[in-house]
């Protein structure tokens, strides 16, 4: 059994096209028109008609009628691409009045920057959670023969591309990260615009066109689970804002009884350390106000 493979995309690559200054040629073409109004004028009014006059006049349309099938302009960051019955000639990005062989088409390109900001998609975290994700990407065509030729539509394909890296980087990376020891879609924006323009590019290369720049527009849970969400970035924050508190606060125990010890102001046994920390943790992790109770007897 011979296994037949599928053939590969054949690259085109943008070359320069053999194209000449307008201004030239329309030069050319006033020339003829003034040796043609001259054969016709001089032979209409001459008593006796000459033959190869009228050939000049004839000639001279004829010509004249060709070199306006060539004329075409170019605008600034704009580009045409030069075909022969279908085979590509090159391109020509040299802007202003432009003139080529009457028999070369030309398709015109835009190489300008464009912005683009995708819809909204929903796409699954690095944990599962659905979100809500929006780009803006800043492109701009490179290769106009790879842009024209090689795939159908290129800004609909940059659309589908773009479309696709955003849910390859969203999936890549979770939502958030309360303990901030990984890299977030919501606290890593530079990061992850990074990896998506070089994403980006990767998928682009195909087409001719590059990204110069590109970044989340929109990051959100999905509604379906946006009031669970909150609620649990809220626990996590509440957990995290104690945990600092009681850090703190075992930190200032420790540095009392040592300070304590160290300049002998008291000498307390265990039971009167236990005791005491109990009220400087009450004291210091308490959200509320403590009420002091002053003891006027002894100390035992």
């Amino acid at each position: 059994m011979v296994e037949t493979g599928t053939p590969a995309l054949n690259r085109s690559r943008e070359t320069r096209a053999a194209t000449q200054s307008g201004y030239l040629m329309l030069f050319i073409w006033l020339l003829l028109l003034g040796v043609a109004a001259w054969a016709g004028i001089t032979n209409a009014n001459a008593e006796y008609m000459v033959a190869w006059k009228w050939i000049v006049v004839v000639a001279s349309a004829i010509v004249g009628l060709l070199i306006l099938c060539g004329f075409y302009l170019i605008n600034p960051n704009e580009a045409a691409a030069i075909q022969l019955f279908g085979a590509y000639k090159g391109t020509d990005r040299e802007e202003g009045l432009r003139w080529v062989l009457p028999w070369l088409t030309r398709k015109k390109i835009a190489v300008r920057a464009n912005n683009v900001i995708s819809d909204k998609i929903k796409v699954n975290d690095l944990r599962g959670n659905p979100i809500e994700m929006a780009a803006q990407v800043v492109w701009r065509v490179t290769d106009t023969a790879q842009a024209l030729f090689d795939v159908d539509d290129y800004k609909e394909f940059v659309m589908a591309q773009i479309e696709a890296a955003v849910r390859s980087i969203g999936s890549r990376y979770p939502y958030d990260d309360i303990e901030h020891q990984e890299v977030t879609l919501r606290g890593n924006h530079d990061e992850v615009g990074v990896e998506l323009r070089k994403a980006l590019i990767e998928r682009l290369s195909v087409a001719g066109i590059t990204v110069d720049e590109c970044g989340l527009t929109h990051l959100a849970y999905a509604q379906e689970i946006a009031g669970a969400m909150l609620r649990r970035q809220q626990a996590e924050a509440v957990i995290a804002a104690r945990k600092k508190l009681v850090e703190g606060a075992v930190t200032m125990v420790e540095m009392a009884l040592q300070h304590l010890s160290e300049k002998n102001v008291v000498d307390l046994d265990d039971e009167r350390k236990a005791a005491m920390v109990s009220n400087l943790m009450v004291v210091l992790c308490g959200e509320r106000d403590t009420q002091p109770v002053v003891n006027t007897g002894s100390l035992y």
